[in-house]
């Protein structure tokens, strides 16, 4: 006459409050990816196929299509330009990267090159966009 044992219930994880975890993790890494953009005016850069990112600290030109230079979002006079990158360079900012716009002609690019090497940069750069195929 001994009472009849019960099977002990099996150990269950709380799966529900974990896949809750992983789908806030989700959504917080893809929300913070997406505000990961550059700034600044609307260029079309040259594309090239050889083209890698840097990642040095450097002073950014850049030349919309009408030929208008701006640094940091504003917008430069051709007279003021070897006085705000030699400014730049002062504080040991020794490479200029130049975001021409694919439409600029070349002479006011390589101006504003000559500009930046005239003013103390080290390096110069051209800055493109990869082309992908």
């Amino acid at each position: 006459m001994l009472p009849k044992r019960r099977a002990p219930y099996p150990i269950q994880a709380p799966l529900t409050s974990l896949i809750d975890i992983i789908f806030m993790l989700l959504i917080y890494f893809m929300l913070t990816a997406n505000f990961i953009t550059e700034e600044g005016i609307k260029i079309k850069l040259p594309r090239a196929s050889a083209a890698k990112a840097r990642v040095d600290k450097v002073v950014t030109i850049q030349v919309d299509e009408s030929g208008q230079v701006s640094m940091d979002g504003v917008k430069v006079p051709e007279g003021a330009l070897f006085s705000r990158i030699k400014a730049r360079m002062s504080k040991g900012e020794k490479n200029v990267v130049i975001k021409a716009d694919r439409d600029v002609p070349l002479d006011r690019a390589v101006k504003v090159m000559d500009t930046a090497k005239a003013a103390g940069a080290k390096s110069l750069s051209l800055a493109t966009e990869r082309d992908i195929r």
